[in-house]
């Protein structure tokens, strides 16, 4: 493995551990003001109108309806989120951990077991019920919660293990997306996706001309959002598929970029006097801004967008997702009332389910000698990690909102009763698999482990 992959890998999981840690915050802070004097404030804010209006036009609209508060949260803040997803899936497929069939088929193989099975389970479980359309919440696995659990065990945490949890929380997450994009879509209005067909061509084109400009992408990728919104396709699935058309490909390539550093650099003469370079004159200026333009050209697109993005979406568009989804109010909540109907369908989905089927998939996989076992790991380990994988706290709440949004007072009973069992599964998952890991895990650091 390379150094800049071990980087790479690196910069990703610090990015969502220290994500994780607002997102657990945020999650407690929301259920501590639902269940407050200030509970009134906090579950009609939600309902509040949004808009972005010129003239007539209303670009936080659908239906030509003003979006709430909170339906601008989860369908245009969430789907910057997708973007994001997006973006870091095409990196993996084309340079990452999934650009390898052999590197990537175990957890690949894993997450496939960690969507079926419990999806199976609940559907068991719910058999016959009025829930049985949220059967894919318990699917999902949270990739900040678990890494920010992973992180608490510090350097004693092999490096495959890492990957391996983040390979398989991203193929979660395809898999949620196919989800959203086949089962929470309806009423279909083909003349805006043509439209958006049209503007998506307009990407593909300005790719091919190399063009590098991050507001090109972001501007028709607004543009493709709103379509969508109004289309009957979730909006969110738009984001992923913007993500896609982003160019991966520099303009510059990094020799060249070197080579014009160099050449350029050539017009500073040597100062003896530092009073000489503080004043430039407009030549070394004009030198400085080719440089300057040269480093926007040997960054990609698609390595920019993912950079500038990771900090927002991780800082402050999923904490606040939780803050907006996670408040519950406990008050008509009954104790027995989560040992049924959803709530235990979700907890167990997620607990049972996904640990039996992240575990028995890996298990079969390097048994039958598909894959090979993640070097310096064990069974125990996997064991612990694949409770890990049961925290599925953003995308199964995501989820869980279009599964029962729609279904009047009934929903919302659904739908409090489900994040129920998220939040508890995904505790539960956490707290077992930390255990475990905490018990199993070598007492010293890992050489493997990146400074």
């Amino acid at each position: 493995m390379g150094n800049d992959t071990l980087f790479a890998i690196r910069k990703s999981i610090k990015n969502y551990t220290s994500g994780g840690n607002l997102l657990f915050i945020t999650t407690i802070l929301a259920l501590v003001v639902a269940n407050s004097p200030l509970s009134t404030y906090y579950f009609s804010w939600w309902n509040q109108p949004v808009a972005l209006q010129i003239g007539p036009f209303n670009l936080f609209s659908h239906g030509a309806q003003s979006m709430s508060v909170m339906q601008f949260i989860n369908d245009a803040l969430m789907a910057v989120f997708f973007f994001s997803i997006g973006l870091e899936i095409k990196r993996e497929v084309l340079v990452g951990e999934l650009s390898s069939i052999r590197q990537a088929l175990l957890p690949i193989l894993a997450a496939i077991g960690g969507m079926i099975i419990p999806v199976g389970l609940f559907m068991i479980i719910g058999h016959d019920s009025n829930y049985l359309h949220g059967s894919a919440i318990p699917m999902a696995t949270d990739i900040a919660f678990s890494l920010g659990v992973l992180a608490l065990l510090g350097s004693r945490v092999p490096i495959a293990l890492k990957i391996f949890l983040t390979t398989l929380a991203v193929v979660d997450d395809i898999g949620g997306i196919l989800v959203i994009a086949i089962f929470y879509s309806s009423h279909i209005e083909l003349t805006y996706l043509f439209y958006a067909a049209g503007l998506f061509l307009i990407i593909l084109f300005g790719a091919y001309k190399h063009v590098n400009s991050k507001m090109f992408y972001i501007t028709f990728g607004a543009a493709i959002w709103f379509l969508f919104l109004n289309s009957g396709i979730h909006p969110t699935i738009a984001g992923v598929l913007v993500a896609f058309c982003v160019p991966a490909k520099p303009v510059l390539d990094t020799p060249k970029f070197i080579q014009t550093i160099r050449n350029t650099m050539k017009n500073f003469p040597v100062q003896e006097n530092e009073e000489d370079t503080r004043i430039l004159s407009k030549q070394q200026m004009n030198w400085l801004k080719c440089i300057e333009s040269a480093s926007d050209k040997v960054i990609s697109p698609l390595q920019d967008l993912e950079d500038t993005l990771h900090p927002v979406v991780n800082h402050m568009i999923i904490p606040l997702f939780a803050f907006a989804n996670a408040g519950i109010s406990l008050s008509g909540i009954e104790f027995s009332s989560v040992f049924q109907g959803i709530s235990l369908a979700v907890l167990l989905g997620l607990f049972a389910g996904k640990f039996l089927g992240i575990f028995s998939f890996s298990y079969l996989a390097v048994k039958t000698k598909i894959v090979p076992m993640p070097e310096r790991t064990n069974w125990k380990q996997i064991a612990g990690v694949s409770f890990l994988g049961g925290i599925g706290f953003t995308v199964s709440m995501f989820i869980a909102n279009l599964s029962f949004q729609n279904m009047g007072e009934g929903g919302l009973t659904l739908l409090n009763d489900a994040k129920v069992g998220i939040i508890l599964g995904s505790l539960v998952s956490g707290l077992v698999g930390y255990l475990l890991l905490r018990i199993f895990l070598p007492k010293e650091a890992s050489d493997l482990e990146i400074e």
